[in-house]
This record gives C-alpha cells, sequence and structure tokens, in this order.
C-alpha cells in the first residue's frame, strides 16, 4: 500500500490544515462526505484525480484542490518495486 508522507496522523494533519470548508455549502447547512479517486504513481505523485461521490456546492472542488496539494506520498510496492496504485479517499465536510 502507498503511504503518506508521516502517516496517516499527518494525512489527517495535512487535510485538516488545507482543507477549506467552501462558503456556498456553509451557506446552504451542506455537510458530507466526498469520495476522491486518484493514482500514486511509481514516483509517489498524484495523478488521476476524480471525484466519484460528491455533495456539491463547491465541496468536490475543494477536496480535488487539496488532494493536488498533496506532497509526493511513498508509492506502493510489490517484490520491492513501486508501482502505481489507486486509492479511494473520504473527505469529510462538516
Amino acid at each position: 500500500m502507498p503511504s503518506f508522507p508521516g502517516g496517516d496522523d499527518e494525512l489527517v494533519n495535512f487535510l485538516s490544515k488545507n482543507l477549506k470548508y467552501p462558503e456556498l455549502a456553509k451557506r446552504a447547512g451542506i455537510t458530507g462526505k466526498v469520495i476522491v479517486d486518484f493514482v500514486i504513481d511509481i514516483d509517489g505523485k498524484i495523478s488521476d484525480i476524480k471525484v466519484v461521490k460528491g455533495i456539491g456546492y463547491g465541496c468536490d472542488e475543494e477536496a480535488i484542490r487539496v488532494i493536488k496539494l498533496m506532497p509526493k506520498w511513498i508509492p506502493a510496492k510489490i517484490d520491492g518495486k513501486p508501482i502505481r496504485f489507486k486509492l479511494s479517499l473520504p473527505i469529510l465536510f462538516n
């Protein structure tokens, strides 16, 4: 499995520091989970970002923006060789 630099706790910290609740969603009282798929390439870069379950009101775009800000991940490996790996990440807005 690929891993975020510093582990899951750092991923949570990264999201909490960088995620901005869209004003439109706040005014409309929108809460929920945006699920984003993306690929961790063999060099740890993120590519192929797609929202697979959105909630609208600017939250989908904000989830993509934050994914694009992420540093390189530690890539997944098979037999010691890095591989591309598709990952799904839920991002909560509440």
